[in-house]
């Protein structure tokens, strides 16, 4: 845990946003980009390994996002966190109104996925899929929703996925939950609007990220393939989009993550913005 003083300029100057699984990819991201924006963080990663998941970020990692953005110039504060633990959430956000005197914006991030036919999950698989990404999204909401309710003031954004979109084969567990998310986006934007605070979710397709960049992804993508590569997978994740880009750069996705929480999208909430060179423009709504 450590802290310096926020930078005083940038559109989230005097801020307060908490981002959960910080330690890497989209996560990390966001962090660093609401640093160089004015914010001071709050970062949270369960930082250990799941045998239900793919690569989990690490302590080192957590502290490392830590230190960029410190670089930043912008206070932060790190700590481990399990985001199925809605106690330990509830003490983060309580020690962050403690320390910096509020929240003003959650980035529900904390995710993990894996891949295999519904007949075949496991209950861990499913139940850790379930309850990290949807119940974790959840709990951080209610963790940090009195504190917004109050001061009638604040922004929440969930990362759901351009596979809660539809059904997506070997993956109904990731897809439903993130499905999932959509639902409770919306309903949590119903039940906080007449308090001023904003909920929304971001849709990404593949991301630049190990979450996307690793073997059992691409064995997905390729299954004629032993041992498919980057290269090998590139235009079958091009193909599933009409722009042809096989995966964004993470600033892609928090470039949306900051209108979302900023004063330009004020007005904006119980939606799900689509991140996914027109994967999108196919579906039905």
């Amino acid at each position: 845990m450590g802290m310096t003083n926020a930078p005083a300029g940038g559109r989230f100057a005097g801020q307060v946003v908490l981002v959960t699984g910080a330690a890497k990819g989209q996560g990390r991201g966001h962090a660093v980009r609401f640093a160089e924006e004015g914010a001071s963080l709050l970062l949270c990663d369960i930082a250990e390994q799941l045998d239900t998941a793919g690569r989990m970020g690490t302590a080192e990692e957590l502290e490392a996002t830590a230190d960029l953005v410190r670089a930043a110039g912008a206070a932060v504060v790190s700590r481990r966190v399990d985001v199925r633990d809605d106690v330990a959430l509830q003490a983060l956000v309580d020690d962050a109104v403690e320390t910096f005197g509020t929240v003003d914006v959650l980035v529900a991030n904390a995710g993990i996925a894996t891949y295999a036919p519904l007949e075949t999950l496991s209950d861990a698989w499913w139940d850790d899929m379930v309850d990290i990404n949807l119940t974790g999204v959840a709990n951080a909401m209610r963790a940090v929703a009195p504190v917004m309710r109050e001061r009638r003031s604040g922004a929440i954004v969930a990362t759901s996925s351009a596979a809660a979109r539809e059904g997506v084969p070997n993956a109904a567990h990731y897809s439903a939950a993130k499905w999932g998310v959509i639902g409770l986006v919306k309903s949590a934007a119903i039940e906080l609007g007449p308090f001023g605070v904003t909920v929304n979710a971001v849709c990404p397709m593949s991301v630049d990220t190990d979450m996307c960049h690793n073997q059992a992804t691409y064995t997905l993508f390729r299954p004629d393939l032993d041992e498919p590569t980057r290269d090998a997978v590139a235009d079958t994740f091009a193909s599933l989009n009409v722009m042809g880009v096989p995966w964004l750069d993470v600033r892609d996705v928090t470039e949306a993550v900051v209108y979302l929480t900023s004063e330009a999208g004020r007005y904006v909430t119980g939606t799900a913005l689509d991140i996914a060179g027109g994967w999108n423009a196919g579906h039905l709504a």
